[in-house]
């Protein structure tokens, strides 16, 4: 069987894990190759003044934590890029986008997973429109396919007349790997939060298991087909 190269463009440390972690386990452990870039820093949106020099030390540990979270569902390769937490909107859009076009050049990615763009977290807005505008179909395109992932405490916050819903039409069976994911997330304690908070395990195992119940089978993540090209 083909064997694919999958790119996951995040905005934050945990987004990767929370959208598609149990997907992304599949992958590896059918041999493909996936590939992680998160975009953003972290951390900083939550004092009143960005100040990275303030948080050099934590945004160290989230970047290890990170590494050690998607090295547990064996991840190829995993690289940040530092932007502005929360304050993605600051940067131009085509900055991003050019970010998003040298992962696509360097790593030929043929599935690629992001963000949704009808979500209330601002970056996960520009990430996906970063990632859509990368991707644009021209002539020696390799992308074949792109899907959008929900993450919890974010996707579902966003009011309905907002902006478009996440009601997703691609579902991947995770019964095998939901476990991986749970435990990657554990591993991101600082980022997690405690039950009944739709951040923590708990709520994403019950995500999970009602994804799965939607299709018949015991755990799913799901996604909406953004764009899929036979070549």
């Amino acid at each position: 069987m083909k064997k694919n190269i999958v790119l996951v463009v995040a905005s934050h440390p945990d987004d990767e894990i929370l959208g598609c972690g149990a997907t992304m386990a599949r992958h590896c452990n059918a041999g493909d190759e996936v590939h992680v870039a998160i975009l953003a820093e972290g951390l900083t949106s939550r004092a009143s003044q960005r100040n990275v020099g303030e948080c050099e030390e934590e945004l160290s540990t989230l970047k290890k934590t990170a590494e050690q979270a998607n090295k547990l569902l064996g991840v190829t390769s995993i690289q940040f890029f530092n932007l502005p937490d929360n304050r993605m909107d600051s940067v131009d859009l085509i900055d991003v986008v050019k970010v998003v076009e040298g992962l696509v050049a360097s790593i030929s990615p043929n599935i690629i997973y992001t963000h949704h763009i009808g979500d209330v977290n601002i970056d996960h807005r520009v990430t996906h429109e970063a990632v859509v505008t990368a991707c644009r179909p021209q002539p020696g395109c390799k992308v074949e396919k792109i899907l959008f992932f929900e993450v919890a405490s974010s996707t579902e916050w966003q009011t309905m007349n907002t902006a478009t819903p996440f009601q997703p039409n691609w579902f991947v069976d995770v019964s095998e790997t939901l476990d991986q994911k749970i435990k990657a997330l554990q591993v991101y304690e600082s980022e997690m939060r405690d039950w009944p908070h739709a951040r923590s395990t708990t709520a994403l195992e019950h995500l999970a298991r009602w994804r799965g119940a939607t299709i018949g089978c015991r755990a799913a993540e799901a996604f909406i087909l953004g764009r899929s090209i036979q070549y």
